[in-house]
């Protein structure tokens, strides 16, 4: 399905390697027409529901002063562990090579990966030399001086801290949420939109009183497999998972539950969705615990969604480094806030997204996005291009556009492949104007699920409540 879904992407328009006239360079992609349309309204529809909880939104630089990331940790301790053959040239994650090569052992450090090293035989996974050279690899990219290129957007959020507090008159829990560009020096790009030099993220920052790690009302909602860090998966809403202790907080959860909520708004599967904790050496180095979403792709589970308990951590190096006080006051005591922080991987979710909605009808595909996700939600189409069923059909697409701007005309083909054509990029609903149109003012309204054809009036379809019925209350 992932190869099948990459082909889709790039012949229809959803994306492609970047730079392809040059033979494309791994880890860029560009995204086509239809892609910045579902792009956009990914990102819309967690934006929306954040804003339900009161969030408040930034919108900070890509260039990041060195100080910030020495505070932060990310200069001392954002790397990898490369191993590279020293007779092809290949780089690679050293985790990679050890799966490769049938060894669970994982490396704490350099010191230990170079023990791991010299006790086992590895073979590069490309030629079958045996590796010998491995090395800390910094994840960042420096772009002049002492500038980096952000490997994510929360710092922007955390030195802006004060700022926020006296915006936001000092309430708690505070939601700050920031969409943005995040940079990434990978070792090894790969797998189209999983593993990318420049990514689009959605990050949220809930701080909270580290006393009061409350926030709303926890519900049954679905059940979802969850997979903590102690052994078993379970089949269990959110809600039981906190009650059993298996989250660690209140406030970890209701993220948890909300972000199982966005994802299947989105158009992830529930039953292709898991939350997997992350084991204590796997954590990133200010986290005091992690999960991740994890869609299902040809049976491989995908990080889309990490969320992490960051404490303290971020405001204490960024007080002690500035000289900054970020202690507040709540009611009778004062304290540095907690943070909360669920960072959405919004590529990894569109490639998830169109592999799980892509189902085959009659050896055809057809891409089963939710109706408010898809790049269009109705096409347009005149029967044949006669010029009195083409002045029809153009009139009914520009009042409709009055309504809903997701609307595409296509004249292109035969009504067949046309039907086909809008099946596989995923829009909705398809209209038709033909010569019974000219005789009763009706034409026909075709689903993309079920096939199914109804004639309905023009006067219908040219109405709010029409356009809000279709698509925005499915």
């Amino acid at each position: 399905m992932y190869d099948e879904t990459v082909e889709l992407a790039k012949r229809r328009g959803f994306f492609w390697p970047s730079f392809s006239i040059y033979g494309g360079f791994a880890g860029l992609y560009d995204y086509g027409p239809l892609g910045v349309l579902l792009k956009d309204n990914i990102i819309r529809t967690w934006k929306e529901s954040y804003l339900c909880d009161d969030a408040i939104f930034l919108d900070t630089p890509n260039v990041t002063p060195e100080p910030v990331f020495k505070a932060s940790g990310h200069i001392a301790r954002f790397s990898d562990i490369a191993a590279e053959c020293e007779k092809c040239k290949t780089k690679s994650k050293l985790e990679s090579v050890l799966s490769f090569n049938h060894i669970s052992d994982i490396p704490v450090n350099l010191e230990d990966a170079k023990r791991i090293v010299s006790e086992n035989k590895l073979k590069c996974p490309v030629c079958g030399n045996i590796i010998n050279n491995v090395y800390d690899f910094n994840l960042m990219f420096k772009v002049s001086g002492d500038y980096y290129l952000r490997p994510e957007t929360a710092q922007g959020i955390f030195v802006n801290f004060k700022l926020l507090n006296n915006y936001n008159r000092g309430k708690f829990p505070m939601i700050v949420a920031q969409q943005g560009k995040g940079f990434r020096n990978e070792i090894s790009p790969r797998q189209s939109l999983i593993r990318l030099r420049e990514f689009n993220q959605c990050e949220v920052e809930a701080f909270f009183d580290p006393e009061n790690l409350k926030f709303k009302e926890l519900y049954e909602y679905k059940k979802i497999k969850i997979k903590p860090n102690t052994g078993g998966e379970f089949y269990i809403t959110v809600k039981e998972a906190f009650e059993k202790g298996l989250i660690s907080s209140q406030a970890f959860a209701y993220f948890v539950l909300k972000t199982q909520i966005i994802l299947e708004n989105m158009g992830i599967k529930n039953e292709l969705l898991r939350f997997r904790q992350h084991d204590p050496d796997e954590r990133a180095h200010y986290a005091a615990d992690s999960w991740d979403a994890e869609a299902l792709i040809d049976d491989e589970w995908f990080e889309i969604v990490g969320i992490a308990n960051r404490t303290d951590f971020d405001l204490k190096n960024h007080q002690a480094s500035s000289g900054e006080p970020m202690k507040v006051k709540a009611e009778d005591h004062e304290f540095i806030p907690y943070v909360i922080e669920p960072s959405y991987g919004i590529d990894r979710i569109i490639l998830s997204l169109l592999a799980q909605s892509m189902e085959k009808r009659d050896n055809k595909n057809v891409l089963k996005i939710p109706y408010k996700i898809a790049p269009y939600h109705f096409a347009v189409f005149p029967l044949m291009k006669k010029e009195n069923l083409k002045e029809k059909a153009e009139y009914i697409y520009n009042e409709l556009k009055k309504l809903d701007k997701y609307i595409i005309y296509d004249d292109a083909g035969t009504i067949g492949k046309r039907y086909a054509r809008h099946d596989e990029i995923g829009t909705p609903f398809c209209i038709t104007i033909d010569y019974q149109t000219l005789e009763d003012d009706t034409v026909t309204l075709r689903s993309r699920d079920t096939t199914e054809q109804e004639r309905i009036g023009i006067n219908k379809i040219l109405e709010q409540p029409f356009i809000d019925s279709h698509i925005y209350k499915n």
